[in-house]
C-alpha cells in the first residue's frame, strides 16, 4: 500500500485496511469493469447484500442505493455511484478511488488500481470512537467472501457496452 498516497485521507489517524489483489488477462476489460461499478450492474458480487447495506443506509438517513449512478459506464470525479462518491477516476492510468457517502461512524474509502498485470483492490476505513470500531469488526468478515468475489467479478464480465 503507497502510505504516502493514503497520507492525505488518513492524515496520521488509526485505520484498518483490507486489500485483495488478483492477476488478470485483459487490462482494458478489467478498467471498463470497475469503471462501470454500481448502478444497474452491480457489484459483481453480492449484490443482495450490497442492496441490504444501502436500504440500512437509507434507514438512518443516508442516500442507499437509490442514486445508482449518472452513467452506466462513466465514472469521473465527483460523481457517485450508489453511496459512493468518486474521488479520483483516472481510466487511463487505471486508477478509481470511492469515498463512502453512507452513514457510517468514520470514513471508509474504496480504491481500484491496474499495476502492471494485477489488479488491486483496496478498502480503507477510519473509525470514529468505539463505534466506528465496532462497525468495522462487525462488517470485517463480510469482507472475506464479498471482496475476492467482486475482485473475480471485476476481471471476468465481459460486456461489450462497456467497451464503448
Amino acid at each position: 500500500m503507497n502510505t504516502a498516497y493514503w497520507d492525505k485521507y488518513i492524515s496520521g489517524r488509526k485505520y484498518y485496511k483490507d486489500i485483495r489483489v488478483a492477476k488478470y488477462t485483459d487490462k482494458q476489460q478489467v478498467i471498463d469493469n470497475f469503471f462501470a461499478i454500481g448502478g444497474k450492474r452491480g457489484w459483481y458480487y453480492g449484490n443482495p447484500l450490497w442492496k441490504l447495506r444501502g436500504w440500512m443506509d437509507e434507514l438512518v438517513g443516508g442516500p442507499g442505493m437509490q442514486r445508482g449512478r449518472k452513467d452506466d459506464i462513466t465514472l469521473q470525479t465527483g460523481d457517485y455511484t450508489d453511496f459512493w462518491r468518486v474521488l479520483e477516476a483516472d481510466r487511463q492510468a487505471g486508477i478509481l478511488l470511492l469515498q463512502a457517502e453512507m452513514k457510517v461512524p468514520g470514513e471508509a474509502w474504496l480504491h481500484f488500481e491496474v499495476l502492471g498485470e494485477t489488479l488491486v483492490q483496496t478498502a480503507i476505513y477510519v473509525p470514529d470512537g468505539v463505534a466506528g470500531e465496532l462497525y468495522w469488526w462487525s462488517v470485517w468478515p463480510f469482507h472475506g467472501f464479498i471482496f475476492p468475489g467482486m475482485l473475480r467479478g471485476i476481471i471476468t464480465y465481459k460486456n461489450e457496452k462497456s467497451r464503448q
